[in-house]
Order: structure tokens, then sequence, then C-alpha cells
């Protein structure tokens, strides 16, 4: 991941001892010239950022953190790294930007209640271009996968897979059996280690697509959920974001209340066996990267910088699951753990306690194409809302 324009190497550390290299001391770029004194001050001298930087450092977070915002057209972005870093390195371009925002479209964005994030875990750090899956999956009880296509994913046919939907208001879901599959990787990111077997039991149910803004809105007009300022000028059928894993908490209650059937996040495990489609590949398509597949970076139309597009906007894997790669990072139930090593092998939450840390799965569309596979995986606090951060919903389906 490149940390910012311009820049020179040092070296960090993940968290199993093995160091990448990754661009991180800062010099002078021409895209923030028409910014105040205190941005020209900050980019007109090298700040040399050498040393050491383990994947769990403050600083690394703060740089990752910057890294994902730094491009953001969002005032809430900007003032979420200011509530985090207070006297962070970037805080004097933080608040520039967030002067310019308002300036240039004083009415556009109402800034965010104020949230405290204790403590925060900042957008993904970077990811191996290369990963391989070490073996098919076990085909016990596995649905034949239905040959996708761009304009959408038919499960007519497929062995245990039906679509339903609980009201009008409620996302589609895709019911899918029980089944075994490798989840993980032994090549590429630390986290994904090891490669492992894991036996999904019970059949679930999960979305079709990412919870919407329309969705979302139902449950505001509901008195159940908060009412994000950002989401008026975000169209209804794109995922909603700027949401917690606390937020999504509230909106699983809210469906479960009015329907009367269990929702709640998918597990981890349930998500990387729906992501993947029945597929032991890279990606749901194969082991390379494929344009029109995956809503991210330099990836394929249709993409804007400026946000994630409508749901069902890329082909659906062979499950017909729509956005598991890209779009928005998806909220999952479980605690974060550096690694898979102990982790439960049939399909439950791997959880302990009371953790505030949560894991996020499936890159998004600020994203490159490394981070599409179905093993990438990433952290963040539960109480944080980020613009890149979603979620989809599911239900146990016996």
């Amino acid at each position: 991941m490149i940390i910012s324009q311009g820049v020179a190497a040092a070296t960090y550390a993940y968290g199993d001892g093995h160091a990448k290299t990754n661009e991180i001391f800062e010099t002078n770029n021409n895209h923030d010239k028409d910014l105040n004194s205190v941005d020209a001050d900050q980019h007109s001298k090298p700040v040399m950022l050498a040393g050491i930087l383990p994947k769990d450092s403050a600083e690394q977070y703060e740089l990752t953190f910057w890294d994902s915002i730094k491009d953001s057209n969002q005032i809430s972005d900007y003032e979420a790294y200011l509530k985090a870093y207070p006297n962070g390195r970037f805080a004097g371009l933080a608040q520039s930007r967030i002067d310019r925002l308002r300036a240039a479209a004083p009415k556009a964005e109402t800034p965010k209640a104020a949230e405290a994030p204790s403590p925060v875990t900042p957008a993904p750090t970077a990811k191996a271009p290369e990963k391989k899956t070490p073996s098919k999956p076990v085909a016990k009880a596995k649905p034949a996968p239905a040959a996708p296509t761009s304009s959408g994913s038919s499960t007519a046919g497929a062995t245990g897979i039906s679509e339903i939907q609980d009201c009008p208001t409620c996302p589609p879901l895709i019911a899918l059996p029980a089944g075994e599959f490798v989840m993980g990787s032994n090549s590429g990111d630390p986290s994904e280690k090891p490669a492992h077997k894991v036996t999904i039991s019970t059949p679930f149910a999960i979305g079709k697509f990412e919870v919407t803004v329309e969705q979302w809105n139902a449950c505001v007009a509901g008195g159940a959920c908060p009412r994000e300022a950002s989401d008026a000028s975000r169209p209804k059928n794109t995922p909603v974001r700027d949401v917690s894993w606390d937020d999504a908490q509230l909106y699983v209650k809210w469906l479960s209340t009015l329907t009367g059937k269990p929702y709640r996040l998918p597990t981890e495990a349930e998500w990387e066996y729906a992501a993947r489609g029945g597929t032991a590949t890279r990606f749901w398509w194969g082991d390379k990267m494929r344009t029109g597949t995956a809503n991210c970076k330099e990836c394929g139309q249709p993409w804007s910088q400026d946000g994630p597009t409508p749901v069902g906007s890329f082909a659906a894997n062979p499950y017909g699951l729509y956005d598991m790669n890209g779009s928005v990072w998806e909220w999952v139930s479980d605690c974060w753990h550096n690694n898979y090593k102990n982790a439960p092998t049939d399909g439950r939450a791997w959880n302990d306690g009371t953790c505030r840390v949560r894991v996020i799965r499936g890159g998004s569309w600020r994203e490159d194409a490394s981070y599409m596979t179905s093993t990438t995986r990433f952290k963040y606090d539960a109480s944080v809302r980020h613009s890149q951060n979603g979620f989809r919903v599911a239900r146990d389906n016996k």
C-alpha cells in the first residue's frame, strides 16, 4: 500500500516476524498546492519516518489510517482522523482539508456527532500481491455452483441454494446449504495462516447484497438506527457506509424484531465460505484478476473514486452473491485474531468475551486488486465509523 505521494523506503515487520518494504517518508507533492500555509509547510520538508514499524504499532496505524482517507472528499473522514490523532503528523493537513471542503460546499455535509474511538484500528496494511489457496474445498454437501453472468447469477438448479426475503424492506438473502471448505491461505498475509478445513454444519442465509442506504433508512425511520448525515447525498441503492460494528448490531436487532427471524452478522468462516462460492482459487473467478468482476481501484468499470457503485453493478459469484470482493469492507461477527492458529473449525464465530476489535472482510472500492482475494481480512475497532466500512446480514436457515 502506498502511504502517501512522493516517498522513500523503510521497513516494517508483520506479526510473524516477516518484513515488508513500504514507501514511508513524505516529500513535496503537487496535488495539495491549493492548500493553506500549514499544508505547504508540511509538504515542503521531507519527514523521515524511518525504522521498524510493526504491523500493530501506533505509528503504522496512523500512517495507514491517513492513507485510507488522504484522497477523500468527506469532511467526516478527516474529523475521524483528528479525533483519533489530535496531535498527529497530518493534523494540520487534515484541518486544512476540512476548511477547504467546508468553504467549497458549506452545506454538502453536516459533521457527525463526535465519537471517541478506543483504540482506533486503521484501514488495512499492505498485502502481498500473490497468494495461493493450498487445496480445493472438500466436496461434502457442497452445492453445485451456477455459472455467473455480468448482469446477474441464476441459482436455479444449484442444490440447496434459494433466494428468500422476509419483508419488503428486508435485504434479500441467499440460502446456502451446509458444506466444507479450506479457509485462509498458507502464502501471503500472515493473518490468513494457517489454511484449515472448516465444516459449516448448519445451513444459513446471507445477504445477496450489502445492506443499502435505503434499507438502513428503513431502520432509521423505525427509530432503531442512527441517521448518517452523509447518506442524504448518496444513492439509495448504494451500500450504507460510515457504520460501525456497534451500528450493525442495532440493525440486525431491529430486523430480528421486525421479522421474528434470528438476524445477525455472518461469522468470518460463513463469510469466506459464501465469498468463495464453491471455488478454491484466489478469486472466485480464478487465480488472476479479471476486469469487471470486483468494484475496486483499477479493476474495471463501472467504477468511481467518489464511492461504491450501486449494489449488483458487478458480476455475482457462483452462489448468486454480489460485491463480496470490493465495494465496501464488511463487518463480520468475530473478534480479531492475528492468525488462524487454534481457530474454530465448525464455522462458529471466534469470540473472546467482550473484545472491541472486530474483523472486516473483502476490501473496498478504494483498494487495488491484491485486496480482492477471497482470503483478504483486516480489523477495526467496533465503535469506529469509517467511510469504507459497511456490512451484509445473515441468519440461520434450519
